[in-house]
């Protein structure tokens, strides 16, 4: 089983970009380039609560398993 974070698909589903979304997270860009990267190995829980708060989504919807 391989998890996936869905969180490039959601940005472009909302029509907002990584950058959009780190300015209103305070993060750094790359943080965000990298959580929509298929290379994220780790990942802190808050930031993922952060992420579903901004975009107003479920956690479900964030992560998935990824079938092969």
């Amino acid at each position: 089983m391989k998890i996936k974070i869905r969180l490039q698909e959601i940005l472009d589903e909302k029509g907002m970009s990584q950058r959009e979304l780190a300015r209103l997270m305070n993060l750094r860009p790359n943080t965000i380039n990298h959580l929509c990267s298929d290379k994220v190995d780790r990942v802190y829980i808050r930031t993922l609560e952060s992420i579903c708060e901004a975009l107003n989504i479920k956690i479900h919807e964030l992560i998935v398993e990824d079938e092969i």
